[in-house]
């Protein structure tokens, strides 16, 4: 697989909402075509675009469709026409769809949708009130499919920290898949999880300290079990959103490294570019660029192997 000057792949899978490609699939006949999707990411990714509705034999254009009911269970009528009421058809292909996807190393849902909508999807009472909250149909079974997957919906991807935020656990989870691909052993897991010590780090110490308890109790006959743990609980860790001051604890753990080499001048300068960063004059970036520029001169065999300066391609541009 071709990669970039960083090591990263070049075409990974996600899979998405046609309609956010452009495909024409929407009730009203219309797309979503998302630019930033399709023009940025669609470098970096193949694609495997799915439309339930359109899957089921709904038809462009056609009646439109909502949830009601119990958001827990709810079921997919017409807008117009309850009678229409295609509830077993799209949890059917929901179910039988969701479960047959491999492969994958994201997916992008498209928001508000009574099939795709990730989370917040309006769930109308019979006979009227205020509206409740729940998933779409097809993105309830894909997440409950494939609970480790990085989702995001479209929408969400507009802020800067939950796009860097699903970027990073896309990247994150194809290394673990990787790690699979070539045999999990408790020697490999203990070099996964050490080249990920910064990151968990800044998405909280917690996450950081259980997982490392995780890998240093697991064994060559239960690391099947331990592996399968420790990656629900890694995934799950990277999707606590890192703060501002997790990543100035992450970069001053990283300046330590070079305490003996920095003169009081560029200690000073590094210190001010943190500050900076703390009150959001500057991305991360800019701290981790000068980081990077003193561990060339002074190299760290440890932190040039950490994931958390790369996390994904520099080309993406996010940071």
């Amino acid at each position: 697989m071709e990669t970039n000057r960083s090591g990263h792949p070049r075409s990974l899978t996600l899979g998405i909402s046609s309609c956010l490609l452009g495909e024409e699939v929407r009730f009203d006949g219309n797309h979503k075509r998302d630019a930033w999707i399709v023009g940025t990411l669609g470098r970096w990714f193949e694609f495997h675009p799915v439309c339930p509705e359109m899957a089921i034999g709904l038809g462009v254009p056609r009646p439109p469709i909502r949830l009601q009911g119990d958001p827990e269970n709810p079921q997919v009528v017409g807008v117009r026409d309850e009678t229409l009421d295609v509830t077993a058809e799209l949890e059917a292909y929901s179910r039988e769809t969701a479960g047959a996807l491999e492969g994958l190393a994201g997916y992008i849902l498209k928001a508000k949708s009574p099939s795709c909508g990730m989370e917040r999807v309006k769930v109308y009472r019979p006979g009227g009130g205020q509206p409740r909250m729940g998933q779409g149909v097809y993105a309830r079974a894909l997440m409950e499919a494939h609970p480790e997957l990085p989702v995001e919906e479209e929408g969400r991807l507009g802020d800067p920290d939950l796009r860097d935020n699903f970027l990073e656990r896309v990247f994150a989870h194809h290394r673990w898949q990787q790690l699979r691909a070539e045999g999990l052993t408790p020697a490999r897991l203990q070099d996964f999880h050490r080249r990920h010590k910064l990151t968990l780090m800044a998405h909280g110490q917690e996450h950081y300290r259980r997982l490392g308890q995780r890998v240093a109790a697991a064994t060559a006959s239960d690391i099947e079990t331990a592996g399968a743990e420790y990656f629900r609980d890694f995934m799950g860790a990277l999707r606590h959103k890192a703060t501002r001051q997790s990543h100035i604890n992450v970069l001053q753990h990283i300046m330590g490294y070079l305490k003996r080499d920095l003169a009081p001048g560029d200690k000073a300068e590094l210190l001010e570019v943190f500050e900076q960063f703390r009150q959001e004059l500057v991305p991360l970036s800019v701290p981790l660029t000068l980081l990077k520029h003193h561990f060339r001169h002074f190299p760290s065999e440890y932190v040039a192997d950490q994931v958390y300066l790369d996390p994904y391609p520099a080309e993406l541009m996010l940071r």
